[in-house]
């Protein structure tokens, strides 16, 4: 548990100091997704631990729940009376190949569309399930990914060691970080209540990863803004993603939307994106171009699986990656089952999350950027073994927090969150909202 905790302060910089893990037990898997749940959110929480030791000469102690952070990893909101959309399209899913299983991911209606593409128009699994058969996993995965889709045929830890994509993100680090040269950092304008205030986060970030990034950093008083295309949704994720942010929309193809994003752009202090590695450079932002529009900006970006190697722009998700780098096939063998048997959460999207917020606190005051993976997250986790078979005591009422949060969909409560710093309680000013609901422009 603390090799976790080491490995990921090294990998941030950060001092090598216990930080205390309570409670016990962990879910059931076959590597220790609860300690890499623990230790992501310690990290997150030591990195604005540290930054108030910069700024007041204090430093707040931490500690983090391991069952808290468990419940967390899958999700935080308990709603009152109305239902979370699922998370899956109907077609989503592992499918039997005629030499193995492939995850396809359908969430996203173009992605959807781009799977049918190479198979044909499937209405439910039973159809899907098949016409997969009829395909070598090779052939499908690259079909697929060739039309535009999402899918990853599973492969053995051993077999991702010895692919080219394998070999190049595990010889990155966890964390590749470049530092500016930021010689005008602004005066701090936070307080111990709450570190971050005053600081704009301009958030790109979709799904799980990154959206759990900014999460935390408005947990501790940054102002967020989220930015999405005119149509994308993912209802599913939602509500458990916006806490804490205010949701805009704009066309980056669209010249007028585009002055709009470069004037929030200029404005901002952290910017947080999960598009493929080449995605903003293709609408013109580039790495070169954001740093020119936005001299000393925090740029942490995250792909799923790598900076390098055949692979680094190819789309994927926590669920995908599983399957390429061998986890769902060490937990097919784990727990004795005759198909990919993936971690219990998506411990991959939650705990780079936190590694981001870490990483974008980290370079306060000295401007730089951050990259990070899904897939090299995973090689941290595999490499660390497995956790503790000792389960963890059921959720009851009192793992939920006092606070009603009107959301648009209905009352909820959140649960209490796993992660004490003292005299900085992670708190957030806003509900979970629709995307889309507020206007693109700063408070």
């Amino acid at each position: 548990m603390t090799d976790l905790l080491t490995s990921i302060q090294a990998a941030l910089g950060l001092p090598h100091i216990p930080i205390p893990f309570t409670s016990s037990g962990a879910l059931p898997s076959a590597f220790a997704v609860t300690d890499l749940a623990c230790a992501s959110i310690a990290a997150a929480g030591q990195a604005a631990s540290e930054l108030l030791h910069q700024q007041t000469g204090r430093l707040p102690s931490l500690e983090v729940d391991r069952r808290l952070a468990s419940f967390w990893f899958a999700t935080s909101i308990r709603p009152m009376g109305w239902s979370v959309p699922p998370l899956w399209d109907p077609v989503a899913g592992d499918y039997a190949t005629k030499d193995g299983w492939i995850r396809l991911h359908t969430n996203a209606p173009h992605h959807r569309a781009a799977a049918e593409s190479v198979l044909g128009a499937c209405a439910d699994r039973t159809a899907m399930a098949s016409k997969v058969a009829q395909w070598a996993k090779s052939d499908l995965e690259q079909a697929v990914v060739e039309a535009g889709g999402c899918a990853a045929e599973m492969r053995s830890w051993k077999q991702w060691q010895a692919h080219p994509q394998g070999r190049a993100v595990n010889a990155e680090p966890l964390i590749q970080f470049s530092v500016g040269g930021n010689q005008t950092a602004k005066p701090w304008q936070g307080s111990v209540a709450q570190p971050l205030a005053g600081i704009k986060v301009l958030d790109l970030t979709r799904v799980l990863a990154g959206p759990i990034a900014s999460r935390f950093l408005a947990g501790l008083g940054a102002d967020v803004l989220r930015i999405d295309p005119p149509t994308w949704n993912e209802p599913g994720v939602v509500p458990e993603v916006t806490l804490g942010k205010r949701c805009a929309r704009l066309d980056l193809h669209d010249k007028a939307d585009r002055a709009v994003f470069e004037s929030l752009l200029k404005d901002a202090d952290i910017l947080l994106h999960g598009y493929r590695a080449d995605a903003l450079e293709r609408l013109g932002y580039g790495t070169a171009q954001r740093q020119a529009l936005a001299p000393g900006l925090i740029d942490v970006c995250l792909n799923a699986y790598g900076w390098s190697g055949p692979w680094q722009n190819r789309r994927g998700f926590d669920s995908l990656v599983q399957m390429s780098s061998g986890i769902a096939d060490a937990g097919m063998h784990w727990k004795k089952a005759d198909k990919p048997t993936p971690l219990p959460v998506q411990a991959l999207d939650h705990a780079t999350g936190y590694l981001m917020a870490a990483s974008a606190i980290k370079l306060l005051g000295h401007g730089g950027s951050a990259r990070l993976s899904l897939a090299r997250t995973a090689k941290l986790l595999i490499e660390h073994g497995t956790g503790t078979n000792e389960p963890l005591r059921a959720e009851d009422d009192l793992d939920q927090g006092m606070l009603i949060e009107q959301t648009p969909w209905g009352p909820a409560h959140r649960l209490q969150v796993p992660l004490k710093i003292t005299g900085t309680p992670l708190q957030w000013a806003l509900p979970a909202g629709e995307l889309g609901a507020h206007r693109a422009q700063w408070w």
